[in-house]
C-alpha cells in the first residue's frame, strides 16, 4: 500500500501552491505576447465578444506546453529557495534525509506535468491550432468598421480612397469629402468632391450607404475614346448624390482545410504519415528529374553515317571536341556557340524552377520531423527544468520573486535561444534535423544533473571565492597577509623561544637553497617521472605558519608589519604537475604541452628562490627586532 508521509505533502502543497500562480501568470505573458503580434490586424473590425473569447480560449490551449517548463522552473526556484532560506532545507537534511528524497514528490509531479503536456500537444494542440489559424484568417479577412480619420487617406473599403478634411463627431457630418473611385479600374477612375457627406452601414452590413451634399463628379471617358490621345471626361455637377458602396462587415469562418499542410495542426501520427508521403513524392519527383535530365541534357548524341563510318575507321574511342570545333568555320564557330549558350540558358532556368520543387519539399519534410520530435522536447523540458530550478533554489537559499524570476527568466532564455536557432539551422538542412531540434535538451539536461549533483552533496557553487581561489592556483596569483593587531590577546607570544625558532627555519631555508640550485632550469625528464612531494618546503611552510599564528598575538605594531613580509609558500607549484606518474608520462611525452609546463614549473622554481630570499631577510629583521625591544 502506497504511504504517503507528512513531509512529501509538506513539499507537495508548498510546490503546487507556488506553481499555480507562476503557471497562470507565465500563461498570461505568452498570450499577451502573441496576441501582441496581431494586435494591429485584428484591432478596430468590431468584433464579437465570443469572437474574442474563443481566440483566447484556443491560444491559452496552444500555449499551455510552452508555460509548463517556465511556470516548473519559476515554481521550484522559489518552493527550494524559500525552503534555504527559511533553514526548513536544512533541517530535513540534518534529520538525514538527503535532497533527492525531499525533492521525490515534486519529481513524480513533474513527470505527470511532462505527460500531460505530451497530450496536450499531441492530442488538444493539433486540433486546437488548426481551429486558432483558422480563426486567425477568418479575424483578418474581416472588413474593418468604418472609422475614417481627418486629413488622410482612408483605402480600407476594396476599390476606393477617401479623404475628409474635417469631421463632426456628434453629428458624424463629415466635410470636404474627396473620393478616388478606383472600382473600374485606374484608367477608368471615378474622383468625387463634396462640401458635406455621411456614411451609413445598411441593415444587412453588406453595403455603406453614402450621402453626398453640394459637389462635382468627375469621370474619365478613355473605353469611349478608343485609341484617339485625346481622353475626354465627364463633368457632374450636383447638390444631393446618394450611392451604394459593396462592404461585408460580417464575421465568416473561412473552410480551414488549406492549412492541411501545415505540420503544427498534426499529432505523432499524422505527422509520421505525412513523411512517407512526402518522401514518396519527393522520390517520384527525383525519378521524373533524372529521367527527364537524361533524355534532354545528357541523352547520346545522333550521328550520321558518315560519322559512323570515320569513328570506325579511325578506331576513336574519344572525341576530342576542341578539334572537331576548330575545324569548323568562323560563321559556324559564332553559331556553335550562340546555340550553345542559348541552351546553357535554358537549362539553367528549367533546373533552377525544378530545383525549387525539391527544396520546397524536403524542408516541409525537415519541418515535419522537427515538429515530431518537438513534441517530446517540450515536454521533457518539464523534467529537466525542475532538475534546474530546485537544486538552483536550495543552492541559493533565496526564496520570493526577485532572485528566481531573474534566474528563471534568463534560463529560460537561454533555453529559447538554443531551441529556436538550432531548430531554425536544422530546418534550413545546415544540420542534422534531430540534433537540431534535441539540441536544447542536450545542453541543459548535463546543467540539470550537474546543479542536482552539487546540491545533493552540499558543494559550492556560486561561493566566489572558491573561484577566484582557483584562478589564483591556475595563474599563480597569490595574496597578500593582512595581518592586524587584536583587541583581545590571551596568550603572549614566548619571544624566546621564537628566536630560536627563527634561527631554526632561516637554517633550513638556506640549506634547501644551497642544495637545490632553484635558479637553474630544471631536469625535464626528472619532473615527468617523478610524483614525489616536496616535504623540505611543505615542513618550512609549515613552521613558518604557526610562527606567525603565534606572533599576530603580539602588541608591538612594527612586529606585525614585519610579518606581513612573509610570502604564502607554495609546496607543489615547483614539482611535478600530477600526483599519478604516468599522467606525469604521458604530458611530458606531448612535446607543446610538456615544454609548457616545463617552463611554468621553472618559473614557480624561481619564485620559491626569491621566496627563501625573503623569508631570511625577514627571519634576520625579526631577531633584531625582538632582541632589541621585546627581550
Amino acid at each position: 500500500m502506497l504511504r504517503i508521509k507528512k513531509l512529501d505533502i509538506f513539499v507537495l502543497k508548498s510546490f503546487l501552491l507556488l506553481f499555480a500562480g507562476t503557471f497562470f501568470i507565465c500563461l498570461f505573458i505568452f498570450m499577451m505576447q502573441f496576441l501582441w503580434r496581431y494586435v494591429d490586424e485584428l484591432v478596430g473590425k468590431g468584433l464579437e465578444i465570443k469572437v474574442l473569447a474563443q481566440f483566447f480560449f484556443l491560444s491559452a490551449l496552444t500555449l499551455i506546453p510552452l508555460s509548463l517548463p517556465l511556470a516548473i522552473l519559476l515554481a521550484a526556484l522559489m518552493t527550494f529557495g524559500n525552503f534555504g532560506e527559511r533553514y526548513e532545507l536544512l533541517s530535513m537534511k540534518a534529520a538525514g534525509i538527503p535532497l533527492l528524497r525531499i525533492m521525490q514528490p515534486v519529481i513524480l509531479f513533474c513527470v505527470l506535468l511532462g505527460l500531460t503536456s505530451f497530450f496536450f500537444q499531441n492530442v488538444v494542440g493539433p486540433k486546437a491550432q488548426k481551429e486558432l489559424w483558422t480563426l486567425i484568417v477568418s479575424m483578418k479577412q474581416k472588413s474593418p468598421e468604418v472609422d475614417i480619420p481627418e486629413g488622410v487617406f482612408y483605402s480600407d473599403i476594396d476599390g476606393y480612397n477617401i479623404y475628409v478634411k474635417q469631421k463632426d463627431r456628434e453629428t458624424g457630418i463629415l466635410k470636404d469629402v474627396l473620393i478616388y473611385n478606383f472600382s473600374d479600374g485606374f484608367e477608368n477612375a471615378h474622383i468625387i468632391w463634396a462640401a458635406e457627406g455621411k456614411l451609413e452601414l445598411t441593415a444587412d452590413k453588406q453595403h455603406l450607404y453614402l450621402h453626398l451634399y453640394n459637389g462635382e463628379q468627375f469621370e474619365n471617358l478613355k473605353s469611349q475614346a478608343g485609341l484617339s490621345r485625346n481622353v475626354p471626361y465627364r463633368r457632374e455637377t450636383f447638390r444631393e448624390k446618394h450611392t451604394l458602396i459593396q462592404f461585408d462587415t460580417q464575421f465568416n469562418m473561412v473552410d480551414g482545410n488549406f492549412l492541411n499542410r501545415r505540420s503544427d495542426i498534426k499529432n505523432m501520427n499524422e505527422i509520421t504519415h505525412a513523411i512517407d508521403s512526402l518522401t514518396a513524392y519527393a522520390d517520384s519527383l527525383g525519378r521524373s528529374m533524372h529521367s527527364d535530365i537524361m533524355q534532354s541534357t545528357y541523352k547520346a548524341p545522333i550521328l550520321s553515317k558518315s560519322d559512323s563510318v570515320k569513328i570506325q575507321e579511325e578506331k576513336l574511342s574519344v572525341i576530342n571536341i576542341d578539334s572537331v570545333f576548330n575545324t569548323l568555320t568562323s560563321a559556324e564557330k559564332l553559331k556553335t556557340l550562340s546555340t550553345c549558350e542559348n541552351r546553357l540558358s535554358s537549362l539553367s532556368s528549367d533546373w533552377s524552377m525544378k530545383s525549387y520543387l525539391t527544396k520546397e519539399t524536403d524542408a516541409n519534410i525537415r519541418g515535419h520531423r522537427s515538429d515530431w520530435h518537438k513534441k517530446i522536447t517540450l515536454s521533457l523540458a518539464c523534467i529537466i527544468f525542475f532538475f534546474i530550478g530546485a537544486p538552483l533554489g536550495a543552492i541559493i537559499r533565496k526564496g520570493g520573486l526577485g532572485m528566481p524570476v531573474v534566474l528563471s527568466v534568463l534560463i529560460f532564455i537561454l533555453y529559447y535561444i538554443i531551441d529556436s536557432g538550432a531548430t531554425r539551422v536544422a530546418k534550413s538542412g545546415e544540420m542534422n534535423i534531430i540534433l537540431g531540434t534535441w539540441m536544447s535538451t542536450l545542453v541543459l539536461a548535463p546543467l540539470g544533473g550537474f546543479l542536482t549533483y552539487k546540491s545533493n552533496k552540499d558543494s559550492v557553487v556560486f561561493n566566489i571565492d572558491v573561484y577566484i581561489a582557483f584562478f589564483r592556483k591556475l595563474l599563480g596569483i597569490r595574496q597578500s597577509r593582512h595581518i592586524f593587531k587584536k583587541e583581545v590577546i590571551i596568550h603572549t607570544p614566548d619571544y624566546a623561544d621564537i628566536v630560536n625558532r627563527l634561527e631554526a627555519i632561516s637554517g633550513q631555508c638556506q640549506d634547501y637553497a644551497n642544495k637545490h640550485k632553484l635558479l637553474g632550469p630544471p631536469n625535464y625528464f626528472q619532473i615527468f617521472t617523478n610524483n614525489e612531494h616536496d616535504d623540505a618546503i611543505r615542513e618550512i611552510s609549515l613552521q613558518m605558519e604557526n610562527l606567525i599564528e603565534e606572533l599576530s598575538n603580539s602588541k608591538d605594531n612594527i612586529l606585525l608589519n614585519m610579518l606581513n613580509k612573509y610570502p604564502y609558500l607554495s609546496v607543489k607549484a615547483h614539482k611535478s604537475l600530477f600526483d599519478n606518474r604516468w599522467l606525469n608520462l604521458i604530458f611530458g611525452i606531448i612535446v607543446p604541452a610538456g615544454l609548457l609546463v616545463w617552463l611554468n614549473i621553472w618559473r614557480y622554481r624561481v619564485r620559491l628562490d626569491k621566496d627563501l630570499k625573503v623569508i631570511l631577510k625577514t627571519n634576520e629583521e625579526l631577531e633584531n627586532h625582538i632582541r632589541t625591544n621585546l627581550l
